[in-house]
Parts: C-alpha cells; sequence; structure tokens
C-alpha cells in the first residue's frame, strides 16, 4: 500500500462518531482530558469564571443522588486545588444543534447547592449576546448559591488558538496536545460548530423591514435582536483567533449591568428606522469599528472614526489621512467633521478625496476636528451561511475593513519640540586670555 494512503494517528480521532451522544461525550472527555493536562490552557479558561490557581482535576458522567433514590449524571466536572482549598465546577455539554435545558440546568445547579460546589458551566454552540450573560434562562433563585457560567465552543476554539499559537504554551507536549484539541474541535464531526443561522425569525422580519409593518409587539423580534448580538460577538471571537489578541463586543456599563436594555434598544432601533448596530473594539487601533446594518437599505455598513491632527491647515489634515489609506479601495466613503460643527460634515469617496483634498473642506478657516471612513457592501439575505448568506456578509465586510483601512491607520501625535540653535553673532573674536581686571570675586592680595 502507497504511504500516501496512511492515516497518521491521531490523539484524538474523529473517526467512530456514530451519534449525538457518542458526539458530545467524546468533545466533553478531550476537553476536560486537555484541561487537566495543559496548565496554560486550563487557566486562560478557569480564571474568568472564578477558579482559583492550583491543581487541576476532571472527570465525566459523576453521577449524583437527589430526592427519591433518582440520579442525576451531568457530562463532567471539574475540580481545582491549592493546598487547602477547592474550587469545584458541574460541567454540562452539548454538541451540534442541540440547546441547553433550563430544567436539567435547574436539577444540576441544585445538585452543586447541595455538594457545597461553586458553579456549573455550560458548553454548547450557542452564543450569548454579551459576555457573562446565558443563553438560557434560569431560575434565579437557583444562582444565588451557585454561579453559572457558559462557554461556547466558538469561544473554547479561540481561547486554544490564542494560547498556542500566540500566548505560548511553556512544555513542547503539552503545545502538541492542545493543538490535537484544536484540530479535533476544528473536524465537522466534533459538533463544535461555528455561529451558521440566525434563526427562524430572520427572514420574517427582514421581510416586515422592507414593508414597513414591522412592531415592536412582533414575537420573533427578540431573538433576531439577540442573534445579532451574539453574530457581533462571534465576530469579535474569530477576528481575535485570526489577530492573536481580545477583541471584544462592546457595551455600555448600564448594558452590561442589565442585558435587557440592549435588547431593548435594537428592537426600537430596527422599528424605528430598520437599522441595527453594534461596535467591537481592537486593542491597539486607532479607535472601535462600529458595524451598522440597514436592512430597509439592504446594506451593511462598517466604520471607525478618527481625530484629525491638531496642526497644519485643513487641507493638510485631509492628506495626513488620504497617505494612510494608500492600499484602500476607491469606493470607501470618507466625512471630515469641523470644529464646533453640528450634524454631517463633507463627504466623498476615497478616489475624489486622494486627488482633491480640497473636496472635503468646505470653509479653509475652520479647522477639521475629526474623519469617519466607511466601507459599505450589499447586505446577505439567507438566514445560514454561504454565499447570500447575511452572517457572511458581516464577517467579509469586517474582515476587509480591518485589513484594508483599519491596520494601516495610526493616531496623529505632535512632533516633539526641536531645541533652538542659536548661532553667534558674524565677527565675533572671542579672547584667547581670560581677563586681569579686577572681579567682585577676587580676594584681598597677600603681600
Amino acid at each position: 500500500m502507497a504511504e500516501q494512503t496512511w492515516h497518521e494517528a491521531r490523539l484524538i480521532p474523529t473517526s467512530g462518531i456514530s451519534g449525538a451522544d457518542e458526539q458530545e461525550r467524546r468533545a466533553t472527555s478531550a476537553l476536560l482530558a486537555v484541561m487537566s493536562v495543559v496548565k496554560e490552557f486550563s487557566r486562560a479558561l478557569l480564571a474568568p469564571v472564578g477558579a482559583i490557581a492550583g491543581q487541576v482535576e476532571t472527570f465525566i458522567e459523576v453521577p449524583f443522588e437527589v430526592a427519591d433514590g433518582k440520579k442525576v449524571i451531568p457530562d463532567g466536572l471539574i475540580r481545582v486545588t491549592r493546598g487547602q482549598r477547592s474550587w469545584t465546577a458541574l460541567v454540562e455539554v452539548k454538541t451540534g444543534k442541540n440547546d441547553l435545558r433550563a430544567d436539567q440546568l435547574e436539577s444540576y445547579l441544585d445538585v452543586a447547592k447541595d455538594q457545597g460546589f461553586d458553579a456549573l458551566i455550560t458548553i454548547s454552540n450557542e452564543i450569548s449576546a454579551a459576555a457573562g450573560q446565558h443563553p438560557t434562562k434560569v431560575d434565579k433563585r437557583k444562582v444565588r448559591k451557585v454561579a453559572l457560567h457558559h462557554w461556547s465552543w466558538t469561544y473554547i476554539l479561540s481561547t486554544a488558538v490564542m494560547q498556542k499559537e500566540h500566548r505560548g504554551v511553556t512544555d513542547p507536549e503539552q503545545a502538541w496536545i492542545l493543538g490535537e484539541l484544536i484540530r479535533y474541535l476544528e473536524h465537522p464531526k466534533s459538533g463544535a460548530m461555528e455561529l451558521d443561522d440566525m434563526g427562524a425569525g430572520w427572514v420574517p422580519i427582514r421581510q416586515a423591514v422592507a414593508a414597513g409593518t414591522l412592531r415592536s409587539s412582533d414575537k420573533e423580534l427578540p431573538e433576531v435582536v439577540a442573534r445579532f448580538d451574539a453574530l457581533l460577538r462571534y465576530t469579535a471571537l474569530r477576528l481575535g483567533r485570526q489577530l492573536g489578541t481580545d477583541v471584544v463586543h462592546v457595551l455600555s456599563r448600564k448594558e452590561q449591568a442589565d442585558p435587557a436594555l440592549r435588547g431593548q434598544a435594537l428592537a426600537a432601533s430596527l422599528v424605528a428606522d430598520g437599522t441595527l448596530s453594534g461596535t467591537i473594539r481592537i486593542p491597539d487601533t486607532v479607535a472601535p469599528i462600529d458595524v451598522v446594518v440597514d436592512l430597509r437599505a439592504g446594506r451593511v455598513m462598517a466604520s471607525v472614526d478618527i481625530d484629525a491632527p491638531k496642526q497644519g491647515r485643513p487641507a493638510t489634515r485631509v492628506n495626513w489621512l488620504a497617505r494612510q489609506l494608500k492600499h484602500a479601495p476607491d469606493n470607501l466613503r470618507v466625512e471630515a467633521f469641523v470644529v464646533g460643527g453640528r450634524g454631517p460634515g463633507e463627504t466623498e469617496l476615497l478616489s475624489t478625496v486622494r486627488n482633491d483634498p480640497n473636496c472635503l473642506v468646505a470653509d479653509p478657516k475652520r479647522d477639521l476636528r475629526a474623519f469617519r471612513v466607511e466601507m459599505a457592501r450589499p447586505m446577505g439575505t439567507t438566514r445560514g451561511r454561504g454565499t447570500g448568506a447575511f452572517i457572511d456578509s458581516v464577517l467579509d465586510l469586517v474582515d476587509d475593513f480591518y485589513g484594508e483601512v483599519v491596520q494601516h491607520v495610526k493616531a496623529w501625535t505632535a512632533s516633539p519640540p526641536k531645541m533652538r540653535e542659536t548661532p553667534p553673532p558674524e565677527g565675533d573674536v572671542r579672547p584667547t586670555l581670560s581677563s586681569t581686571a579686577l572681579s567682585s570675586q577676587d580676594g584681598a592680595e597677600t603681600t
């Protein structure tokens, strides 16, 4: 047999997965086993959920007896110990399109409370609309004593890639093991899918917006706005995995404290003007990226607001921006705002700005305060993935906008002041001998 047909032995093989139960069991075992071995990876996952730093032990399908002699078997258990201290969490896992069930989670929360455990961690392909927010609504009384956390498989995969490729793993063998987990989770048979559906309500809502008949009471509205926020969070995780940095979906302090406010604001915006919007922040960039979806116009826009230089004529400030966008596409829209101005500013395409910087200067006597650079694309309409899909139209736009625009722009900084050089006057001849005249510093002469 030719060597080209041989299959390389894998630590976590994808062959032999016969059904949903086998898929779920194997994904759980693979993840928890790697967490117990690769210290940096387990710490990256567990530190944000409040676990102490220490020795990590993991178990699968741990049975617990509850009332009436019944047994409850969570998919896994994580225990971290350091000296006399310990931290323990139950784990519930779903793969594929299986969603978490509130009744099941509440029973596990009761077990965790009775056992004195610290947390319940759920894992599924559901992506929370915001960090720290759980995709499944449970009785709030159940989480008074036990913390409830959620990891999407996308988040786990992104954390693994970040740790291995960018932050690093000290032990080479542990790095190889983490690489095997990444390879497994990226395989379609693993059940760890990426975001691939905007939900059944997407098409009816889109059609209602186009027809002008959308109402705040429409039952599909909450699901659509929640999935849009989940899409932004997925976009941030995906971009962060490519860049090797922590890209975040930005929420205000009020929205972080009360997630319902974010959903209400998105729903109101969609009903009022047919738009959905959000912001993604990438460390060390000139400014966050604003993403706007206009369902009435069928357009997706990504933009960034850049402070103009504080020195120079208006046209010079425009040239400063145009030079940094030399590799950007001609159809970018550039808008200039003046100091003290209200409302929209002067707007032109980048191709025009390159040829005539004064096209953005309405009044040469007024200084420019900021620029907005925007890229727009047609919006995908279908709810899934692929050509003509809404999800891909957003992902591709953000990737291209960052790659072609944002990563090339640096914020303006003033040049440091230079030391003033004073040349000696012409014809000035310094004496070669020191003066012998009396000085106030001379003492009395000694006889």
